[in-house]
């Protein structure tokens, strides 16, 4: 099988991209031939802000480019990880005109909400979900802190809702939990449109000793993310246990004078993958205080795949991933005193959190190998396929 796997780029590397990187090689590893497409943000810095509203609504230089893709390469399947700002939703336009079946990963819930993060000053916020024109989305800046930038981005939801570009030009969404497909349900998206597929991870780093006994944060340092609360409520532990705290972001100045005031707490900054997980390997659990209802995190899949519990909050993607009390502890989400609670549970009990770990491995080898990920992969484009009435894939592929 041939696959065009497109995405655009954003300016700091993140989540995003390590899938559709490892995705593209995960088919290439099965024997399909993978054809990528790409744009980068670092290009917006060419353009003036008029001609990046009109591209980021409709582009009509990305849908001509992909359009003679399409022809050349003639792919079996198209699959789009983001469009924003430079590719914009014409690319979908150009596959249907080729009858190319298109499938969309929902990586954030930028169709839903203008910043893509549920998550408006300090708190979980839908007041833009179902909305086909998202004006409160403009109203409070939620894109980039600015009302023109908004403006554009709702601009483009708005365009595209009225032409159903959503429900029409996308043959299949992959979202990546139950919990976020559920909310993509109340937001209009088509529910038999929807299927989920968690990421995944690869290699397999394997599994740790936890001989570090310390508490690991690894994250963005941003307040999204709820350093705040974890380092309020290590503050009620007087001292006891031990966290390294590994990231960087906007707030990772704050973060390091307020490690530096609390003992036991270390602050890393940014560190490479190898020295992350190699950090999970050995640290006893791992504390995820996400305030917003983030898509699929590969930080959990990779403390899964280290046999690492994780001490999480009790919303959004972590919530559906983590068990209580099976491969895990919830807290209440952006609350430090229940939180330090959990955290004091935690510590009282290491042979209880070791055998979490154990169960969270078992998590892992069970949905989040390579393996059960390209089994899901190839399953969504058949559904893709079969949707936009395409011939089966070639027998050679058929699971």
């Amino acid at each position: 099988m041939k696959v065009l796997v497109v995405h655009n780029h954003y300016l700091q590397p993140g989540g995003e991209d390590q899938v559709f990187a490892a995705e593209a090689d995960l088919l290439e590893r099965h024997g399909h031939e993978v054809v990528r497409h790409t744009a980068h943000n670092s290009d917006t810095a060419r353009m003036g802000k008029l001609a990046l509203a009109r591209t980021t609504v409709w582009s009509g230089a990305a849908h001509s480019d992909v359009q003679r893709l399409l022809r050349r390469e003639r792919p079996d399947v198209m699959h789009v990880h983001n469009t924003l700002p430079l590719l914009s939703p014409s690319i979908y336009y150009a596959a249907q005109a080729e009858r190319v079946p298109v499938v969309q990963t929902l990586h954030n819930y930028r169709l839903l909400c203008l910043n893509a993060l549920l998550f408006r000053d300090g708190r979980p916020c839908e007041d833009c979900v179902g909305k086909a024109v998202p004006l409160p989305g403009v109203v409070h800046a939620c894109y980039r802190s600015s009302r023109v930038a908004s403006s554009v981005v709702c601009g483009m939801l708005t365009a595209h809702n009225a032409m159903g570009t959503w429900k029409r030009k996308v043959d299949l969404f992959i979202v990546l939990t139950e919990a976020a497909r559920q909310k993509f349900v109340e937001g209009g998206l088509p529910a038999d449109k929807l299927f989920v597929k968690p990421n995944f991870v690869y290699p397999d780093s394997g599994v740790g000793d936890r001989r570090g006994c310390y508490a690991l944060f690894v994250g963005r340092l941003a307040p999204e993310k709820g350093i705040d609360t974890l380092l309020s409520a290590w503050e009620r532990l007087d001292g006891r246990g031990e966290l390294k705290i590994v990231g960087d972001g906007p707030l990772a100045d704050r973060v390091r004078a307020r490690a530096a005031c609390l003992p036991g707490v270390e602050f890393l900054g940014a560190q490479p993958r190898n020295r992350v997980l190699a950090a999970m390997r050995d640290a006893a659990f791992l504390v995820f205080p996400s305030l917003w209802p983030e898509g699929f995190p590969l930080v959990l899949a990779e403390a899964m795949a280290a046999g690492l519990p994780v001490v999480c909050s009790d919303s959004g993607a972590a919530a559906s991933l983590v068990t209580h009390r099976c491969t895990g502890v919830h807290f209440r989400t952006g609350d430090s005193t229940d939180l330090a609670s959990q955290l004091r549970w935690v510590l009282d009990r290491p042979a209880e959190m070791r055998a979490m770990g154990d169960r969270a491995r078992a998590v892992y080898e069970r949905d989040l190998t390579a393996d059960r990920n390209y089994e899901l992969l190839i399953q969504a484009y058949s559904t893709a396929r079969a949707a936009r009435g395409v011939a089966g894939l070639r027998t050679a592929l058929v699971l």
